[in-house]
């Protein structure tokens, strides 16, 4: 948890992802829409991947990516953060986090 936490805080925003999965690769598409240009840990392609997987579980994202990280703080899986797109809130938490200034 605590090498979770860790690359959360290393970027405004930071993703979780597989690289084989489709809506890993729609959150990621949606930030760079938005001109964010997040970190991205791959984690069927990192040697902590598993490891890391199971703390995001922990952490209550079901299923484990995407996994999404504002400003550090945890928002949520894929669903979540279409919601805050459909809702208009996600603009405004990348502006707050720093990852864009639009």
């Amino acid at each position: 948890m605590d090498r979770i936490a860790r690359l959360a805080s290393q970027k405004a925003v930071v993703i979780f992802s597989k690289s084989s999965c489709c809506m890993s690769h729609a959150i990621k598409r949606l930030f760079y829409e938005h001109g964010v240009s997040p970190m991205i840990i791959e984690l069927d392609e990192n040697s902590r991947g598993r490891e890391m997987e199971l703390a995001l579980i922990r952490l209550g994202c079901s299923p484990s990516v995407p996994a999404v990280f504002i400003g550090g703080r945890f928002v949520g899986n894929a669903n979540a953060v279409l919601t805050l797109q459909v809702n208009g809130s996600l603009k405004k938490m990348l502006k707050d986090a720093g990852a864009i200034w639009l």
